[in-house]
């Protein structure tokens, strides 16, 4: 089979909330982005409901609904998708070099895709019990009944009884906090201790709201399309009895996995696998990749959060090549004050010289009044911020 070819300036890894608000903001700059839409096109929101806290949908909106006027807008500026399966990566050089295959049970590599710049946005997956009626609908009964996000789809469980899975502090936290919708909670542990965190225990057990079972694992969960979920078979690791406990929801925490494999070995990671980033900026520990949404963001797992980060790390990005080497050092290039206003700067510019008090941001530099390229001159700006004036524009 012949191999395809693709050179691109900016490449996204991902089509979920973070991709696709990547490749908007991409697309809008003219950097011709292609986004490689992976084996779950979307995100986690395909397989999500209704979304009713994400801004602009006074009413809600279907998670698919939501990802495919995503999808729209960012083929609106120019975005290209294309539908194949990331097998390896050379970060080695730029340009980057990913190596696809049209599944992940082919063996042979069909598309060869080169990147001037390259943008992860491959999210992460929650963990699942593997058990009858736990996948998504029509399958099963993911999405209508059963969670792993209790931000989410707490809402929707007010005054209903709720199961929750898992004995480590995502379970706490979301078991606590869907006390606030649920009329009981209860916890199903398959140990007789938790992991969490001594703190998230006490709390946990001193709520009037919260029920424990120890030695429980969930073997099924069970209901239909049309009532939800109704029940789960509960098995006591202990006495090996099994028994079905009525409920109306269930939500599995026991942790979430990102989708950052690909990237071992090559790019700085935690223990967990989310991508190390600098602050605001998305940039990894390689030059030109960046890395966004749930892939490094272990904390908050929000669609919005995911789509609200890229505009730093894409805005960097379309400025950043446009600042010729030599004006660095020009008398002509402008600065921003501390009060946001544009001064020239007065002397050429020395690293050597540049003291903590006075920093100066170099990838911030957009252009130079003495270059054709310039921009516009409030635009034409070098980032400069101090201890006394704050941050520059």
């Amino acid at each position: 089979m012949t191999t395809t070819n693709i050179k691109r300036k900016v490449v996204i890894l991902g089509s979920g909330p973070a991709g696709l608000t990547a490749a908007i903001y991409a697309s809008r700059a003219q950097l011709e982005p292609l986004v490689i839409d992976g084996p779950e096109p979307g995100g986690q929101l395909t397989i999500t409901t209704d979304v009713e806290n994400y801004p602009g949908f006074a009413d809600g909106i279907m998670g698919p609904a939501l990802m495919e006027q995503f999808r729209e807008q960012a083929t609106r500026f120019g975005t290209e998708i294309l539908n194949v399966w990331i097998d390896k990566v050379d970060l080695s050089q730029r340009p980057f070099t990913l190596y696809g295959k049209e599944s992940a049970d082919s063996d042979e590599i069909t598309t060869e895709i080169k990147a001037d710049t390259l943008i992860i946005a491959t999210g992460a997956s929650a963990k699942w019990l593997g058990v009858p009626g736990e996948a998504p609908v029509p399958e099963g009964l993911g999405g209508n009944g059963v969670s792993a996000c209790a931000t989410c789809d707490g809402f929707f469980f007010r005054g209903k009884e709720i199961v929750v899975v898992g004995g480590g502090d995502t379970a706490m936290e979301e078991a606590l906090f869907l006390t606030r919708f649920a009329s009981n909670v209860t916890l199903a542990h398959r140990r007789d201790e938790f992991r969490a965190s001594k703190i998230m225990q006490e709390r946990v057990m001193a709520h009037d709201k919260i029920k424990v079972l120890w030695n429980t694992e969930i073997k099924e969960i069970l209901g239909s399309k049309d009532t939800g979920v109704e029940a789960v078979t509960l098995f006591n690791n202990k006495t090996n009895e099994t028994s079905n406990f009525p409920t109306q929801g269930v939500f599995v925490a026991i942790g979430h996995k990102p989708n950052t494999e690909l990237f071992k070995g090559i790019l700085d990671m935690d223990d967990v696998g989310y991508l190390k980033t600098e602050g605001r900026t998305m940039t990894t520990n390689i030059p030109g990749v960046f890395a966004c949404g749930d892939a490094q963001d272990s904390y908050y797992r929000q669609a919005v959060t995911a789509a609200g980060e890229r505009p730093p790390g894409l805005i960097r990005l379309q400025r950043t090549p446009r600042t010729p080497r030599s004006c660095i050092a020009s008398r002509s290039c402008v600065v921003a004050s501390g009060d946001g206003t544009a001064m020239p700067l007065s002397r050429p510019f020395d690293r050597s010289s540049a003291s903590s008090r006075h920093r100066w941001s170099l990838p911030y530099t957009l252009g130079c009044t003495r270059t054709p390229r310039a921009m516009p001159y409030r635009s034409s700006i070098a980032r400069y911020s101090s201890s006394d004036a704050g941050s520059g524009v």
